[in-house]
């Protein structure tokens, strides 16, 4: 069976351009309002606020929550390539909706309703590739995959710098809806259905064909999926390979062992001995989406009051986008080595420190730089978060204990966008928009030298007290 192993370039990569195609599209719709907000609040007609914009920013993430809520029942049920399609039909026609709202109110709502299909397929999509991608390669792909959303930041700020002030914002919107015009075919002809929803609903041959068709090893897909059918769903992608090689892969008689239930499962991940590393990785996380969300929301229009023109206003988004691809690249590489419990702290470090140094109105071009580190430190750092979790903690509750950091987290990308508008709209000088930001970099960082190194597990190492040796393999848990 090695050789279907090895043949999983083709098949594998087809899955993988296809997911990463979409969460390209994720990044541009979520992007593509901190581009158009500069234009957008100068619009006589819309008479748009600065609080006002702040809350519209965060409708989408609000829908993102609803969505990835109610994706794992709709995947159990209908399965993972289905719910792909239908959200990404979702958000595309509510993007294209919003180029012809007639005002904030109507538009907040079609952000709320395009953030829910987001919410719903970027889960879905990123697990899809966890389960497709050989072995080999399954931490280049999932990274792969995970700059998905930045690029698809730096798609949006490209064509917004030329289109923007010559066809106006809406045009912005109507290419958010291309994916239901060039992406859908595609995927409707070429994605294949999850191996662990057939192995789920009793369909063993119809994943087995799947497999040999998209170059995987058959039993590999089997074993993997036989330990985690029923468990892993589109809303926890971790799920379906932490427990890799855990029990007898071929053994459809003898049923798993029962899971402890969710109530233990609630006491001891917030016990004595993982209450502090809970309460800690949730708020870290929440200052990370914080500022993932509201700098991305804010910084062309901070630079815009600033003096700079829209598209130099505009550039900064770029920069900030391509320093988040290469700082989510780069640190993940660098926390393989030497550990995440080290990275991260240093990375949100490096933003805190040049959030700051921008406050000072530096030169353009050192502003360029501090930039591009703000998005390699702190934005890229974020990527790590959830990888450092679900290594802290043992088996038997790291999926609870990664549910209860990612749904917290979520109300700090929730709040960036409102609190950011609020501080700009307060008529406070510039530079406090960003000591606003630094001070909360700054919370992550002293958050993690609190934790202390003997309350998380050093470099390749994983806090594992059951037995299961591969749960920190798979390079899905970053995202």
């Amino acid at each position: 069976m090695s050789g279907a192993g090895t043949r999983g370039g083709t098949g594998g990569l087809i899955v993988v351009a296809l997911c990463f195609a979409t969460i390209v599209l994720d990044g541009y719709d979520l992007v593509v309002f901190g581009a158009t907000l500069p234009v957008m609040l100068r619009d006589p007609s819309w008479g748009m606020t600065t609080a006002q914009a702040g809350a519209i920013g965060s409708y989408a993430l609000v829908g993102m929550l609803v969505g990835a809520l109610a994706v794992g029942a709709l995947t159990d049920r209908f399965g993972r390539r289905k719910v792909v399609l239908a959200t990404t039909a979702w958000f595309s026609v509510s993007a294209g909706l919003c180029a012809v709202a007639p005002n904030p109110e109507v538009f907040g709502l079609l952000r709320l309703l395009c953030g829910i299909g987001l919410g719903g397929m970027l889960p879905t999509a990123i697990a899809l590739t966890s389960e497709y991608a050989p072995a080999a390669r399954r931490q280049l792909y999932n990274s792969v995959v995970h700059v998905g959303y930045s690029t698809g930041g730096v798609v949006a700020t490209l064509i917004a710098i030329p289109v923007l002030p010559v066809l106006g914002w809406e045009v912005m919107y109507l290419i958010g809806a291309l994916p239901a015009v060039v992406l859908l075919p595609l995927a409707w002809a070429y994605l294949p259905e999850s191996p662990a929803f057939l192995v789920a609903h009793g369909r063993r041959d119809e994943a087995r064909a799947l497999a040999l068709r998209h170059g995987l090893d058959p039993d590999d897909v089997l074993g993997r999926e036989s330990a985690t059918a029923g468990s892993a769903t589109a809303g926890s992608p971790t799920a379906g390979s932490s427990a890799a090689g855990s029990g007898a892969a071929g053994s459809e008689a003898a049923g798993p062992a029962a899971p402890p239930s969710l109530r233990s499962t609630v006491r001891e991940l917030f016990g004595p001995v993982y209450r502090r590393r809970s309460v800690v990785f949730a708020l870290v996380g929440f200052c990370g989406l914080l500022l993932t969300y509201g700098v991305g929301t804010w910084l062309p229009e901070i630079m815009r009051s600033s003096g700079f023109a829209l598209g130099s206003a505009l550039s900064f988004l770029l920069v900030l986008n391509l320093g988040n691809i290469v700082g989510s690249l780069l640190v993940a590489r660098l926390a393989d080595r030497v550990g995440s419990r080290r990275v991260v702290p240093a990375a949100f470090a490096t933003g805190a420190v040049c959030l700051v140094l921008m406050a000072l109105s530096p030169p353009a071009v050192v502003l360029y730089l501090l930039v591009a580190l703000v998005g390699f430190g702190a934005m890229g750092a974020q990527i790590l978060v959830n990888g450092f979790v679900a290594a802290s903690y043992p088996a038997r509750i790291r999926a609870t204990g990664l549910g209860w950091v990612v749904g917290f987290s979520r109300l700090g990308g929730i709040a960036g966008p409102v609190v950011a508008g609020l501080v700009l709209a307060s008529g406070v000088g510039v530079g406090w928009n960003f000591a606003f930001f630094a001070a909360f970099a700054t919370a992550a960082v002293l958050l993690l030298l609190a934790l202390g190194p003997a309350g998380v597990p050093a470099a390749g190492e994983s806090e594992d007290r059951s037995g299961d040796s591969t749960g920190d393999r798979d390079g899905g848990v970053r995202r």
